[in-house]
């Protein structure tokens, strides 16, 4: 399985940390984000990646060819991140949707046995990893269940009828790669695409029988969007702080 990351934002929330510096550079305890991320990835046996780059995207990929060399993370640029949500970014990726592969968000941090818990999930087209909690806000991405079946994603469902969040980490298998691939295609040709979430089409897809959901311990992942997110990411002890490669798996 490859792995396609998302990483085209600037990270306005973070300002002024990302004025010049994108998100996913961060340092995280002294590694950038990005860095953690395909860590983690490769942990699990992940390393076919692809970042879709977009503010400050050379100095996103001199950092990628300083961490793993010339080629190892290979780089898609999206010219519309500046004005775009991150349908346009999967829209740029579609290229590499031709087989099975995992989308990540570029602001999710991870242990690597979050991923290989979504990994050993049941092979449905598409499966998203989920969290549950005490309550839920206006920010979470909400999902509504059917046993662990997805029946709708969004940040706008309410509160009191919603099961989980979205940790912004999915796979698509078999016929799942082709069925993102034309719902990409479809809402690209609409006025709304800019505007949209990646996850609005698989809120559509949902209504088809063909989304799943993996649950995923609270603990083992954390989203960093603010300065007191950043913080809490590098607190001693955090799972995604601790990811060990393998000697024989390439960094």
């Amino acid at each position: 399985m490859k792995a396609i990351v998302l990483s085209a934002g600037q990270g306005r929330r973070l300002l002024p940390r990302t004025e010049r510096v994108p998100k996913c550079l961060l340092p995280v305890c002294g590694r950038p984000l990005i860095g953690r991320q395909i860590d983690a990835l490769a942990a699990c046996g992940i390393v076919d990646v692809t970042v879709v780059v977009g503010f400050a995207a050379a100095s996103v990929e001199t950092v990628l060819a300083e961490l793993y060399g010339a080629g190892r993370a290979r780089t898609l640029y999206n010219p519309y991140f500046a004005s775009s949500d991150n349908l346009v970014s999967c829209w740029v990726a579609r290229v590499e949707m031709q087989q099975d592969f995992l989308l990540l968000n570029g602001d999710t941090l991870f242990a690597a046995s979050v991923l290989e818990q979504l990994l050993s999930a049941p092979a449905h087209p598409v499966t998203l990893a989920v969290s549950r909690k005490d309550r839920y806000d206006d920010d979470d991405m909400k999902v509504m269940l059917d046993g662990d079946r997805l029946v709708h994603v969004g940040k706008k469902l309410p509160p009191d009828r919603v099961q989980a969040e979205s940790i912004g980490m999915m796979t698509f298998r078999g016929a799942g790669p082709q069925l993102f691939r034309d719902a990409l295609e479809r809402a690209i040709r609409t006025q709304e695409a800019q505007r949209q979430w990646y996850l609005s089409l698989i809120d559509t897809l949902a209504q088809r029988g063909v989304v799943f959901t993996r649950s995923i311990p609270s603990q083992g992942w954390t989203e960093v969007d603010t300065p007191e997110d950043l913080e809490r990411a590098a607190t001693p002890g955090a799972p995604w702080l601790g990811v060990r490669v393998p000697p024989s798996v390439p960094v």
